[in-house]
């Protein structure tokens, strides 16, 4: 079992009603072990809130943690960015699950590998979720240090999906095990995603700009699946990108066979 960075900022400290919302919709559902230690409201947007207090109140005596009026400028001195709208939660570690201890039965799950940039890896993620997967896999090097960070950016969706970590070799041959059909996102002997069949089960592997999807990784893929372009044209997407396109185009397909 891995354990998440240990300092407040930016690994506990959630900013934001949104990323707020989805830690307490998290532990409502029982998605993750997280807990909110403290709720901190700015005694300036006192009456900005007055409509989410009486529920955020509910919530602190239905789950333990307290609510606590601070100055702004408190939020402002511990908060990464500066749109926490008054409204920030220090929080508790999350507890990230081997894959190997998870019993994964169908579905579409994805690993992005090697995206280092903790916003990117966000806005992959409010893509996914939006899209259907069902859970993410993530490196044991690459796990969400920054998980503050990765739930602003991916507005909320981090915490309400299922997260693994597993090496990602082992991770693809647990998956295959599975009935899973394994893909990686790459160009060299690809088939366009149009062409590919990418219905579930699915585990679909995305590689960060710098490194992409390392050559053991790509090896124990089924297929390589490439992203069209409307033009000619010799870049190569984000990995948000990527992923946001791939994970429609799975959502397409199986809407089709559901």
């Amino acid at each position: 079992m891995k354990k998440e960075s240990s300092r407040q900022s930016p690994g506990t400290f959630f900013e934001g009603m949104t990323s707020v919302r989805a830690v307490l919709r998290a532990m409502e559902e029982g998605i993750s072990d997280r807990r909110i230690l403290r709720l901190l409201v700015a005694e300036e947007r006192k009456s900005a809130r007055a409509k989410e207090l009486p529920w955020l109140c509910r919530m602190a005596d239905k789950h333990g943690f307290t609510v606590e009026f601070v100055p702004e400028s408190l939020l402002d001195e511990l908060a990464v960015g500066t749109t926490h709208g008054g409204v920030a939660a220090e929080c508790s570690e999350r507890s990230v699950p081997e894959l190997g201890s998870l019993t994964v039965n169908g579905g579409f799950w994805v690993m992005l590998e090697g995206i280092e940039d903790p916003y990117n890896f966000g806005y992959a993620i409010r893509s996914l979720y939006a899209c259907g997967a069902d859970g993410i896999v993530l490196s044991p090097r690459n796990w969400m240090s920054a998980a503050g960070v990765v739930c602003r950016s991916s507005a909320g969706a981090s915490e309400l999906l299922p997260v693994a970590v597993s090496d990602p070799v082992e991770a693809a041959r647990t998956f295959r095990n599975n009935g899973f059909r394994v893909l990686a996102a790459g160009i060299r002997d690809s088939v366009s995603s149009f062409d590919c069949d990418m219905r579930k089960p699915l585990f679909l592997i995305v590689g960060g700009e710098k490194r992409g999807i390392s050559a053991s990784l790509l090896a124990e893929a089924d297929q390589i699946v490439r992203i069209d372009y409307g033009r000619a044209f010799p870049g190569s997407l984000s990995a948000a990108s990527a992923a946001s396109m791939l994970a429609y185009e799975v959502m397409r397909q199986n809407k089709t066979t559901e």
